[in-house]
């Protein structure tokens, strides 16, 4: 585990801020596409800090041993970019709604976060199928800019993100953009588009949404072992809130596709 301190805070759109860090590590660890990293937030009178592992566990149960009232609260996020020892990461923005946006929303630089990973061990390749489609709602940009500056000059792709509105859009040349407030809606537009039958599909953002689309695509004929998903949040629930029926098959389907 180590910590993070802000360098520096901007805004990208209305609904989103990029902040960057630095911390112990960084500069030794590599970059790939997709890097999935959990932050810690300091509860009021708390730290960020949590030791490594206790003397029976790891970090994770030295994390569940801390007292619940100064336990700092755990987010998943990706990686937007990590060179020179420098981190980026986007948060949305979406109001007084979890600790991760009220926390960004005031954030400055010499403020401290906590930090678990990225690990290369969650690393997966991208395919090499005839096209590649990404999919995914504003939580998904940074894990989608991140994939679509590696692709090949020579690689077909098609890439659609939900925002809220065209004020949201950011400049990631290729991206169709889906406006909730013109009523449209991602599960719509991409089920719309015609697609090969030599596909790789990226899918993330709100768990329901993804399973909607992991489903069409499957219903195409596209094998699941090329399809690559992550619900990154559900519906009136938090990441503090126990999985529902449909996450732990959202998560068993993921098991078995990585071992298929």
């Amino acid at each position: 585990m180590s910590l993070l301190t802000v360098t520096g805070v901007r805004a990208l759109t209305p609904r989103m801020t990029r902040v960057t860090f630095t911390g112990d590590g960084l500069a030794d660890l590599g970059t790939w596409p997709d890097q999935q990293l959990k932050l810690l937030f300091p509860k009021q009178g708390g730290s960020a800090h949590v030791s490594d592992a206790t003397d029976t566990g790891t970090w994770y149960q030295a994390y569940l041993a801390l007292p619940e009232e100064t336990r700092p609260w755990m987010r998943s996020f990706t990686v937007r970019a990590l060179a020179d020892g420098v981190l980026t990461v986007d948060f949305v923005l979406h109001g007084d709604h979890g600790p991760a946006a009220r926390w960004a929303a005031t954030a400055k630089p010499g403020d401290v976060l906590g930090r678990f990973g990225p690990s290369r061990d969650y690393a997966r390749p991208l395919g090499t199928a005839e096209l590649l489609v990404f999919a995914g709602d504003e939580t998904a940009l940074p894990a989608i800019g991140s994939l679509l500056e590696v692709l090949p000059a020579h690689q077909r792709f098609l890439a659609f993100v939900e925002v809220a509105d065209p004020a949201e859009e950011q400049d990631l040349p290729g991206v169709r953009w889906v406006h909730r407030s013109a009523g449209e809606d991602l599960v719509s537009a991409v089920s719309a588009v015609e697609v090969p039958a030599s596909v790789w599909v990226w899918l993330g953002g709100e768990a329901s949404t993804v399973r909607l689309l992991r489903r069409h695509f499957v219903s195409l004929g596209v094998s699941r072992e090329d399809i690559e998903f992550a619900g990154y949040w559900r519906r009136a629930l938090t990441q503090d809130d126990a999985p529902t029926e449909d996450d732990l098959a959202e998560a068993r389907e993921r098991i078995a596709a990585l071992t298929e």
